[in-house]
């Protein structure tokens, strides 16, 4: 084996080849990124209506309980 040869082998060792990514990576976090913005958008709307319209319905059902609770006889 020659000199030359052995650096030949040595720099192919050395420098393997840059394989081309595939753009699936890419694609998948792009479509993750979107899932995750979607839900937190589609969560923090819930909770707004939850909390602007079923929570006064509720603690309106729960302070008719209490004043009918007052209007009964003392035991």
């Amino acid at each position: 084996m020659s000199a030359v040869e052995s650096e030949d082998a040595l720099l192919a060792v050395a420098h393997p080849k840059k394989q081309r990514r595939r753009p699936v990576r890419r694609i998948m976090l792009a479509l993750a990124t979107q899932y995750v913005i979607i839900a937190t958008i589609v969560g923090l709307s819930v909770a707004v209506t939850l909390h602007h319209l079923v929570t006064p319905q509720i603690v309106a059902r729960f302070e008719a309980i209490e004043a009918a609770f007052r209007r009964l006889p003392p035991r």
